[in-house]
């Protein structure tokens, strides 16, 4: 089964955050992910894929204008019925980041894509709506390496749900 992630990243961060999205994703068998920025998708492997996870920096408490702009055309990829994740970073604590979930979730529910949200329900760590990182450019205590778990945890986590829902 195919899943993509898909990302814009301006200074590295939000990259490495969908690389680790897509190797928790790659570590459930029988899944294949792969992540692309969104000058790059690979259009036929986001068609076939049964989902998506997009995600990109916090700019003034949401979504960046490329993304934005990139999301008004990915009806084309045919996304209605797959199932949806979104994920952020962010230069400082309390940046935005949720509102970028919450943004690009909405999104995907007009898509008509399943979103996923594995809740406290899963367990520790407690991923509600999306995993958000905070780099260390502006705070010396925060740094992606941080954050890099509980990524991996949500690509694994968004895969199982994905092969549970339709394999």
């Amino acid at each position: 089964m195919k899943l993509a992630v898909i990302y814009e990243s301006v200074t590295g961060n939000t990259k490495q955050a969908a690389e680790w999205i897509a190797a928790g994703m790659n570590a459930v068998a029988g899944v294949e992910a792969r992540a692309f920025p969104i000058d790059a998708v690979d259009e036929s492997f986001v068609k076939e894929a049964m989902g998506a996870v997009i995600g990109c920096p916090s700019y003034m408490a949401s979504i960046t204008p490329n993304l934005r702009a990139w999301l008004m055309q990915a009806a084309k990829l045919g996304l209605a019925g797959k199932l949806g994740g979104a994920f952020a970073t962010e230069q400082y604590t309390h940046g935005g980041g949720e509102l970028v979930i919450q943004t690009i979730l909405t999104n995907e529910l007009c898509f008509g894509m399943l979103c996923y949200s594995g809740g406290a329900a899963m367990g520790r760590p407690c991923i509600h709506i999306g995993p958000i990182a905070v780099n260390g450019n502006i705070e010396a205590h925060n740094g992606m390496a941080h954050y890099e778990a509980n990524f991996r945890v949500f690509g694994e986590r968004f895969a199982k749900k994905a092969a549970e829902l339709f394999a």
